[in-house]
């Protein structure tokens, strides 16, 4: 036992709080050391914290911290609130805090342990030590709880026990421990991924997660306010930096945590239900998924605008059925696969399922739920609750897709491991243990296991490392003598501990669970040695314990263990299950309780006799027995419901006789009872009176001190003042009503109960009444009062310390009385000291609490001390199992252990009592009264049969009535009718039995509706299946037979056929080379075509303009210098087809090392298929590539052996059933043969009868389909002879012989059907029958003597039928004959085809054997088939690009050849131009090869002004470039801008062409030759890619045939087995066969002839081989000969070519060139471009001379127009001077009152001035037009418009 940090505490003697309490305290401490964090802000990543004196600083700068920005809900919590309020520092400092810089914890720093642990609590001002209890081992485990299994390293497990934490050291199994922090219960534990951290999650209000260091096992960091009642399940992300949790019920909060940092980062409710699993995807780390009751959830974290967010999706099941997911992977692209509840796999994509995986015939992957799904190593693991593990395929898996409308799809698994039966798997996690492929497993049902999934030939078998209980553990009860203990639960199992040496010892097995246990005392077993315990099924076992050292050892025995159980008698008191099991103090009788409401009471030394039983008003929880102080011994009955008895000590009546008792129950017991009635409403009104009157009696003393003190300052006015604030108090003060008397109307139950005194004792309720411990007495027996409408109150009550919704479940004492130890309803233990004999429990005030079980579910069961009390057992619903160390002045030995019982003597010898295993078994009272009842029956029976007896006789003389009526007359007889006394009787009987037909009917229609598709069932699962059954054909003359094969249906092996991974597929390379030409030439089409309708398109808009002279003149002119081209192309395109015709000759002459590949094929099939013969077993022997053989071959091979198989046994079955028929068809004949046979025998003296031949029988097993043809009768016969069978079986013995349903009916339908014969043959032997009769019949009227004829003719018919007798005697022997000899030649056949068959079953055995083998190697081999194929691939696509790119250099190379042959011809053409004696020559030249650096063009496209602007830019460019020109040139300066005088000019302007196009030439030289350096560098770096991708392909290859070696080793291994006749064998020694055959060689016979035949052959080769090497010997002398006097003619026609050059032009010249130069092609362009340049010109100078016109036209007009105005405008001038003159006129007529203009006028008149003045403009400005369109290009302006016009022109837009 070891904890960390473990301190001494002897120096404390009090503490302040509980474990509870203590909580609150250490949170003040923790939060004062921990960040402290706003209400709605959870997103700081630093904050402020406070030491305490001498703490140094953790808190480390970080300028770079990032704010983290997510939308998280507030989680405002009352309690933490009023903490927080408590803590909060003054507003300057809060201020200061905000200001500071922010700052994160440091990374060495660590909590302190014991501030968090959890301590016990003890009582204030107390004795009690805080180490009264210490915890000393934990032989529990909570197995079903999720994830409660996790490995730190190879050796140290870690699983949650209560409230501890436990490391379990798998080696040495020591346990070390660790307390929670919240004393509530820890929810659930993680590891960190590099197991260096390990998390556990509290539970409590709003528990903590505290992650601790490992090894050292200190607090690093604490992480708050993440849920709020408890955590469901945490786990890191892949890296370890990120954690998310998940809470329990009820809120199920999700939160992802910065664990670190101690902060959170995104937060949300998971879901409405429980949540079992939260997981990071281990690929995306940003993705999250949950599952739990009813759902899966996928989760992402998204950016929104308003942050970032956890985003789920919930997962719809569409059709199928919703389910629990326990289990569920990520793949790594995104899917998910989970598991169900029916057993299935479901893969998710997208939110929806995308198909559901099963197993063949719709088998479930599972038989249950799969609880885990893990991807390991490539493969896919499930766990299932059925015990099994099992791997998949990965590949197969992620590509999954649904094939038909159910969803299903079929897959099979790889492995399969059954762990053992009764095994629930519910988690696995692997050991990394190098080498080896170990997996830890908890079991649901109890164990941990290691199991072995490397599924080899030396895979270990799964052991068992621990085993626990399973679920609750029911009872548990400590020997008197030494430190052994017992346990039960309700997993059908006992166990012994050895608490002292912490092992467990042994335990047994039964068929129902434990419910109550005690150890047998002393006064009953001396020795110790016995257990009893009860079971749920109402069973009492009494077990014998001892050491089975003590035994006689004998030989094979297996290992001896520690301990072993024996089970010594066996009783069934109960029907229900026993809660209570009590010896009495004298050890005389047992008493047993059960929840049927029962007390039953043995006698112990009669070897548990039955005594008899009581009843009780309710079901029994606990018996105890009164104790020695009290003078009588009383039994205490302690009922659920309320009710507590006190029964007597039973009487024991030795004189009665057991077998005359009719019932065991005891009715005149005299019972005392308490009916407990609910004080606890009175016991708080009572409080709250006491309260209210202590507040009253002080209130009245601070009344009265306030009245003195008036009236000694006031006088009678202060008396005054007082009674009137007395009053107003009065009438403010109302008094609250008192709590109501509140008695539930459920009774509470009672949970445990003692003796106090005689006749009282004490009991702990639950529910309402829990709180207190009550003190009650028993009335007087009153056997007249009625239990239940009595009611009682306790005399007495103790008040319990927070016990309100925490009650006692279970109370025991030490030996000595003085400590009273209490089992909580939370699991906490609670050890109240008392003083000797306080019997009233004065001295119950102190006490020590803690917290041990799991707080929700770990109720303690049971609780005891050992017999020395130095030790205390508790046992818990949760499972676990604490021993604990009670503190003493006795220190105890390390070595301690608990002595073992030794065996009785003869112990071994004794039988075993015969176990009670049916849980419907009779119980002791029950089997004594079926037995009563069965003697009744028989009374009853025997009165029956006697009736019947009289009935019988009655009808035997009824019947001799009606043979009497019959006798008589007819007249005189009765009718039938009148013997009837009342014919409504038998129409009722009738009636009754049509009605009787029919209930029976409806009663059977359940039964016959499940026989019938109980008997469909049978038929699909064993008769359908089946092609054909087996039939047994018999021989009828001898014994011979033959049988036919049972056949089924054709296996899954010759329907299925797999592709095989190494089968190469096709790559992307030999695609891109199938279809890259293809597709390139399509384009290529495709850009041709659509430029031919392009092209077409032109030319049709072409077609529909007339062509003008100038197009003709340009047209001939092109035509002709085409034709002067087009020849000198062809001259050159010959000149290049005949230089690739000798370069095609030249490439096909062989070098001097030239090898023919056709030799070359044959020289390499000659290494791999001649010569070399090893052996497969031989350590070089190489498998070649058409031999190597994989799974997949392997069960094509099984599939046409199985095909091969089925197809003859098929083809024998058909011979033998054609060969049945045969039979049955001779059977009917002789039928026939016979019967005529018989007919003439009849005709026949019998001296001349011939025996007649025997018929043969038809078996029932020649016609097998006969038995399941029934009738009836065949079915009543059948219930008949059943019947008669179970009458003849002896009872309890059960026999099994022919008369099962089969035989019965074959046997029924062979007797009915045995002659088997069809119509005809009946028909015939019926037509022969008549015949026969005939005679006979006719002969009885002629009875006078025949005639002479007559006997002639009677004579000649005897000799025919004489003759026929034995012709059908002959005939019906040929015919057995004939079918017996075609039975033994088909038996022969058939035994020949067995020996094939057999043969060829060894063979499938050894078939199949290697496709077993072969699946093991399937997968590694694949992988190395992958990479071969994938380097394969890559090596040549990398050749491919080679090849691409020394073809592009050779194009490139070809090109610069090209373009240094333009130059070439650039030049010749250029001497020819200028012919020869030119004095300006060197001009030319040198302005021909003078260097410009020109800028590159720019293409450019735009409209006239863009194309101006370029030729403008050009021409500065131009003038640059020749700037740049002169200043280079220095040496000589010409200026080749300028034509020289008399030079020509055309000349000089072809020279500048055609030095424009020889920059062009270089120019694209120097392009063309960095495009070759280019790819030369990528043909080097990709040779040498090739060479590295070659040595890895070189290595896969090898790799992979070293895997093939070792496969085909693997696979020599197994042993193939050939039958061999001595005959075959050559191999001897000295004449002798010799013993050992391992160094020989099995060859066919035909193999054999092959070589010996290779061997002439190979000889024969080789002679023509030699004489072929001598021909061609000679053959190439001759060719070098030849060789010689060709190169001397070429020598002698060369000299003779040149010497005609040199005759006919001077020198030698290139007559390639020469016949290349036709026309200079430059200069005929030149002029087509100007003729075509001229020609537009004059176009677009028409163009604009039309132009012109129609702008004069215009001009006119417009002139006409303005000029139409003007007098428009001069009329209006005049008519407005009158309108003046005539205004003015009026205004001087209306007197003095206007002297001055108005401002109108005056506004007016400048308006028109202004008018005149615009109209004055415009005819000037349309004079300056006119004068400029006269002018040739003179420049329009536009009109000037008036200042009206500019204001108006917005508008009317």
């Amino acid at each position: 036992m070891k904890e960390p940090d473990d301190q001494d505490t002897d120096g404390e003697k009090s503490v302040t709080s509980k474990s509870d309490g203590k909580k609150s305290l250490r949170s003040s401490k923790s939060e004062s050391r921990s960040p402290v964090q706003e209400d709605d802000t959870f997103l700081e990543d630093a904050t402020d914290e406070t030491f305490t004196e001498g703490e140094e600083s953790y808190l480390e700068e970080d300028s770079d911290e990032e704010r983290l920005e997510g939308s998280l809900s507030s989680f405002q919590y009352d309690d933490l609130q009023s903490t927080r309020v408590s803590q909060q520092t003054p507003a300057p400092a809060v201020e200061e805090a905000e200001e500071e810089v922010k700052k994160k914890i440091s990374e060495s720093f660590f909590y302190d342990y014991m501030e968090l642990a959890s301590m016990p609590f003890v009582t204030l001002d107390s004795d009690i030590p805080l180490d009264l209890l210490t915890l000393v081992h934990s032989f529990g485990y909570d197995c079903r709880k999720r994830a409660n299994l996790q490995l730190l390293d190879n050796s140290i497990a870690i699983y949650i026990a209560g409230n501890q934490l436990i490391f379990l050291n798998l080696k040495t199994k020591e346990q070390i421990y660790l307390r929670s922090s919240s004393g509530e219960g820890i929810g659930v534990i993680g590891v960190h991924p590099h197991k260096t951290y390990f998390i556990v999650a509290e539970k409590g209000s709003f528990p903590d997660i505290i992650i601790y260091e490992y090894p050292s096992l200190r607090p690093y960091r604490i992480l708050r306010d993440g849920t709020e009642k408890g955590y469901a399940y945490v786990n890191f992300n892949y890296s370890g930096t990120l954690l998310a949790s998940v809470g329990s019920n009820p809120d199920y909060t999700l939160t992802i945590w910065n664990w670190k940092e101690e902060q959170p980062i995104l937060r949300t409710k998971a879901f409405s239900q429980e949540v079992f699993k939260v997981t990071f995807n281990p690929d995306n780390e940003e993705q999250l998924t949950t599952s739990g009751s009813g759902h899966i959830k996928f989760w992402e974290m998204a950016f929104t605008f308003t942050g970032l967010k956890l985003q789920g999706s919930l997962g719809r099941f569409g059709k199928t059925t919703t389910t629990d997911i326990e289990g569920y992977m990520e793949l790594p692209d995104g899917k998910v696969l989970s598991g169900s509840e029916w057993g299935n796999m479901l893969l998710w994509e997208g939110g929806l399922i995308k198909v559901e995986l099963c197993r063949g015939t719709s088998k479930s992957c599972h038989n249950g739920p799969i609880n885990q799904i893990m991807l390991d190593e490539g493969e896919v693991i499930t766990v299932g609750s059925d015990g099994c593990v099992r791997i998949w395929d990965f590949e197969t898996i992620d590509t999954a897709d649904i094939i038909d409308e159910t969803g299903l799809l079929e897959i099979e698994p790889i492995n399969e491991l059954q762990v053992d039966k009764n095994v629930n798997l519910f988690s696995m996690t692997k050991m990394s243990e190098t080498g080896n492929n170990f997996w830890l497993a908890q079991d649901a049902n109890g164990a941990i296991w290691k199991l072995d999934l490397s599924f080899s030939n030396i895979t270990q078998d799964p052991e068992c490392l621990f085993s626990f209980h399973s679920g609750a553990v029911e009872a548990v009860a400590v020997s008197p003598l030494t430190y052994l203990m017992a346990t039960t639960a309700l997993d059908c199992s006992v166990r012994i501990y050895d608490f002292a040496s912490k092992t467990l010892l042994t335990q047994m097995k039964f068929k129902q669970g434990g419910t109550a246990l005690v150890w047998v005392p002393r006064m009953v077993n001396f020795t110790g040695a016995e257990i009893i315990v009860g079971f749920e099924d109402g069973v009492v076992r009494i077990l014998e314990l001892y050491d089975p050292k003590g035994l006689t050892i004998f030989v094979g025995r297996k290992k001896i263990s520690d301990a072993d159980i024996r089970l010594k008698q066996v009783f069934k008191p109960h029907t229900a299950r026993v809660t209570a099991l009590a010896y009495e103090r004298d050890g005389e009788i047992l008493a047993t309780g059960s929840k049927d409401q029962t007390v039953f009471f043995f006698e112990v030394e009669r070897d548990y006799k039955p005594i008899g039983y009581i009843n009780t008003p309710g079901p029994v929880c606990q018996l105890m027995w009164s104790p020695m102080s009290h003078l009588e011994s009383t039994l205490l009955i302690i009922c659920e419901n309320g009710y507590i008895l006190e029964a007597p000590l039973p009487t024991i009546n030795l004189e009665e006789d057991d077998h005359d008792v009719v019932s065991y129950e005891i009715k005149d017991m005299c019972l005392k009872c308490f009916h407990f009635s609910s004080v606890k409403s009175k016991i708080l009104r009572s409080i709250e009176i006491e309260k209210r009157e202590r507040q009253r009696k002080l209130k009245e003393k601070i009344r009265e001190e306030r009245r003195n003190k008036l009236a000694a300052e006031m006088g009678e006015d202060g008396e005054k003042e007082f009674q009137e604030e007395e009053e107003e108090e009065e009438e403010e003060e109302e008094e609250e009503p008192l709590p109501e008397i509140f008695i539930p109307s459920t009774p509470s139950p009672i949970l445990c109960g003692f003796y106090s005194e005689p006749g009282k004792f004490w009991v702990s309720l639950g529910d309402y009444d829990s709180g207190f411990l009550y003190h009650c007495e028993f009335p007087p027996c009153d056997k007249n009062s009625d239990f239940k409408e009595q009611k009682d109150e306790p005399i007495d009550v103790r008040y319990l310390e927070d016990t309100e919704d925490n009650p006692i479940q279970t109370i025991t004492f030490n030996i000595n009385k003085v400590m009273m130890f209490c089992g909580m309803k939370n699991g906490a233990i609670r050890v109240y000291v008392l003083n000797q004999n306080d019997h009233s429990l004065a001295s119950l005030v102190d006490y020590w609490h803690f917290n041990m079980h799991d707080n929700n579910y770990g109720c303690i069961k049971s609780i005891a001390s050992s017999f020395d009390d130095r030790f205390l057992v508790t046992v818990g619903a949760d499972g676990n199992i604490f021993v604990f160390n009670i503190i003493s002045e006795f220190m105890l030995r390390k070595d301690i252990k608990a002595k073992l019982p030794s065996p009785r003597f003869g112990i071994e010898t004794e039988p075993i009592p015969e176990d009670i295993e049916d849980p419907k078994a009779y119980s002791i009272e029950n089997a004594r009264r079926k037995r009563e009842h069965d003697k009744l029956m028989k009374e009853v029976e025997e009165i029956k049969a006697q009736k019947r007896e009289q009935i019988k006789a009655l009808r035997t003389e009824f019947c001799k009535l009606l043979e009497m009526n019959e006798e008589l007359p007819t007249h005189m007889q009765f009718k039938r009718t009148d013997f009837d006394v009342d014919s409504k009787i038998r129409a009722e009987m009738h009636r009754r039995t049509a009605f009787k037909i029919q209930q029976v009917e409806k009663e059977l229609a359940w039964e016959k509706e499940k026989h019938e598709l109980g008997l469909k069932k049978l038929k699909n699962r064993f008769r359908d299946p089946l092609e054909s059954d087996t039939i047994v054909v018999h021989a009828i003359l001898s014994d011979h037979k033959i049988s036919s094969y049972r056949l089924v249906q054709p296996s899954k092996y010759s329907k299925f056929k797999r592709t095989s991974q190494s089968e190469r597929k096709p790559s992307k390379l030999d695609r891109f080379e199938k279809e890259g030409t293809g597709r390139k030439d399509s384009q290529r089409d495709a850009g041709g075509s659509i430029a031919i309708q392009e092209e077409s398109i032109i030319e049709k808009g072409k077609k529909f303009r007339p062509k003008t002279l100038s197009e003709i003149m340009v047209e001939n002119q092109i035509e002709k210098t085409r034709k002067l081209i087009l020849k000198a192309e062809r001259a050159q395109l010959k000149i290049q087809q005949r230089k690739k015709e000798w370069e095609e000759l030249y490439k096909s002459k062989p070098g001097d090392d030239y090898e023919d590949p056709k030799d070359l094929q044959a020289i390499k099939e000659a290494q791999v298929y001649m010569g070399d013969f090893n052996l497969k077993t031989a350590p070089d022997y190489k498998i070649p590539e058409h031999m190597r053989i994989n799974a997949a071959k392997k069960e094509e091979e099984l599939g046409h052996l199985d095909s091969l198989v089925h197809g003859n046994k098929r083809y024998m079955n058909k011979c033998i059933v054609s060969l049945r028929d045969l039979k049955v068809a001779v059977v009917e004949e002789i039928q026939c043969l016979v019967q005529e046979l018989k007919n003439i025998q009849s005709t026949l003296h019998v001296s001349k009868h011939i025996p007649i031949p025997h018929i043969p029988q038809i078996h029932p097993e020649e016609v097998p389909e006969k038995r399941f043809q029934y009738d009836e009768e065949t079915l009543l016969n059948f219930k008949q002879q059943h019947m008669k069978s179970d009458d003849e079986k002896s009872p309890g013995v059960e026999q099994t012989g022919s008369g099962g349903p089969g035989g019965g009916f074959l046997k029924l339908s062979s007797g009915k059907d045995g002659d088997l014969t069809t119509r005809d043959s009946m028909s015939r032997s019926s037509k022969a029958s008549t015949l026969s009769l005939d005679i006979p019949k006719y002969m009885e009227f002629e009875k006078a003597e025949p005639t002479d004829v007559e006997l002639e003719i009677m004579k000649r018919d005897e000799i025919k039928h004489v003759y026929m007798q034995q012709y059908l005697v002959n005939r019906v022997k040929e015919l057995i004959v004939t079918f017996d000899a075609e039975l033994r030649l088909l038996r022969h056949q058939k035994l020949k085809l067995d020996t094939q068959m057999k043969l060829s079953d060894l063979h499938h055995v050894t078939l199949f054997q290697e496709i077993l083998l072969l699946k093991n190697f399937e997968k590694q081999e694949n992988i190395l088939q992958e990479r071969v194929n994938s380097l394969d691939k890559e090596e040549q696509y990398m050749q491919w690009k080679i090849n691409e790119t020394l073809k592009e250099m050779e194009e490139k190379k070809n090109e610069i050849t090209k373009l240094q042959e333009q130059e070439k011809a650039l030049y010749a053409g250029f001497q020819t131009a200028i012919g020869e004696n030119n004095k300006f020559a060197n001009f030319l030249m040198k302005v021909l090869k003078k260097k410009i650096k020109r800028v590159k063009k720019k293409e450019v496209e735009g409209d006239a002004d863009e194309d101006e602007e370029s030729e403008e830019s050009s021409e500065e460019e131009s003038s640059l470039e020749s700037d740049e020109d002169e200043s280079e040139s220095e040496d000589e300066v010409f200026d080749d801008s300028i034509c020289p005088t008399n030079c020509d000019v055309a000349l000089f302007e072809l020279t500048l062409q055609l030095r424009e196009k020889r920059l062009d030439i270089e120019e694209a030289l120097v392009e063309e030759k960095k495009v070759v350096d280019n790819l030369k560098k990528e043909y080097d770096t990709l040779s040498k890619k090739v060479k590295i991708v070659a040595t890895n392909l070189n290595a896969a290859e090898e790799a992979l045939e070293a895997y093939q070696r070792e496969k085909q080793q693997r696979l020599n291994e197994l042993l193939v087995v050939i039958p061999l006749k001595l005959h075959q064998i050559e191999y001897v020694v000295f004449g002798e066969i010799p013993s050992d055959l391992s160094g020989t060689l099995v060859f066919s016979n035909h193999a054999l002839r092959r070589l010996q035949e290779r061997i002439r052959e190979l000889q024969e080769e080789n002679s023509k081989q030699q004489k072929l090497n001598k021909e061609w010997r000679e053959r190439r002398k001759q060719l070098i000969r030849e060789k010689r006097e060709m190169t001397k003619t070429i020598h002698k026609m060369e000299e003779t070519v040149r010497q005609l050059m040199i005759s006919k032009f001077g020198r030698v010249v290139n007559l390639e060139a020469l016949q290349t130069l036709s026309v200079n092609t430059t200069l005929e362009e030149l002029k087509i471009r100007k003729l075509r340049k001229e020609l537009a010109n004059a176009k677009e100078m028409k163009m604009w001379e039309e132009k012109i016109a129609q702008m004069r036209w215009e001009l006119m007009m417009k002139t006409k127009e303005h000029t139409r105005k003007l007098y428009q405008m001069n009329d209006l001038c005049i008519e407005k001077k009158k309108l003046d003159s005539r205004l003015n006129t009026l205004q001087n007529q209306q007197g003095n009152a206007f002297q001055s203009l108005r401002e109108a006028d005056v506004v007016a008149r400048q308006e028109v001035t202004e008018l005149i003045q615009l109209q004055a403009e415009r005819i000037s400005a349309l004079k300056e037009e006119i004068a400029l369109l006269r002018r040739k290009g003179g420049l329009i302006l536009p009109p000037i418009r008036s200042p009206q016009e500019k204001e108006m022109q917005p508008a009317d837009l």
